[in-house]
């Protein structure tokens, strides 16, 4: 709702040169539909659901292909009110074809709720929950509500994190970064950096004009922290 698909329906072909070329590679990939300024899922209920149908009957024997079918609801938009019940539908429509790949969903104050998720799971197959950090804006009061939602059997996804405050500005957290990739491994957790890109702020992989391609691409300060946690993994 941001100037993307829902301007413009040609969007997805990027989506699925990005997926073949990730199919090509044999890396992950995964599918978002981008929620942020909408706020509510269910604002455009109805598109995602034709979107993540389109979806699921291109990639449905593409075991890599991962669904994220809402980015970060927020604004009060809690779990049980809005997320769960938007969740279930578009994920019983997705199941109607494609019944294995992981779905991951978002939760609310920009998916930092997983707390929310404790004894209100969705009885599907393959669903995980998420979080997002940023390492100078979120520290161990979120790491205790990861923890929670894992001693009780929620499964968590981190879809987006970064070395920078929440704004994509400010920092790198080295050491707080470190801290949160350490707590990730142990728990066994995976993550998703945002971002490889060479926008012009301190959560970007790349430098400013810098190439994004080849061995040798030209790191930021947060892309050489990024090097460094998943070299030592």
């Amino acid at each position: 709702d941001e100037g993307g698909y829902l301007s413009n329906r040609s969007v997805k072909n990027k989506v699925k040169e990005i997926v073949d070329a990730a199919k090509e590679l044999g890396i992950y990939v995964i599918i978002d539909w981008h929620i942020l300024r909408d706020r509510d899922p269910n604002w455009n209920k109805g598109e995602a659901i034709a979107f993540f149908k389109e979806m699921a009957a291109l990639y449905k024997d593409i075991p890599n292909v991962i669904y994220e079918i809402a980015n970060e609801p927020n604004n009060g938009v809690n779990w049980l009110g809005s997320i769960r019940p938007y969740a279930q539908e578009v994920i019983r429509e997705i199941r109607a074809i494609d019944p294995y790949n992981l779905v991951i969903v978002g939760t609310g104050t920009w998916s930092q709720d997983i707390h929310e998720v404790i004894g209100n799971t969705i009885n599907e197959r393959n669903v995980m929950y998420v979080v997002h950090f940023y390492a100078g804006s979120h520290g161990r009061s979120l790491r205790d509500r990861i923890s929670a939602a894992l001693a009780n059997n929620v499964g968590v996804f981190i879809s987006e994190c970064g070395v920078s405050n929440a704004d994509g500005h400010f920092g790198v957290y080295w050491n707080q970064m470190r801290e949160w990739v350490d707590f990730l491994n142990q728990q066994g957790i995976s993550w998703v950096v945002w971002s490889w890109s060479d926008k012009d702020e301190s959560s970007a992989l790349i430098l400013p004009g810098q190439s994004q391609q080849g061995a040798n691409p030209g790191l930021s300060e947060a892309g050489r922290l990024i090097q460094e946690v998943i070299r030592k993994k």
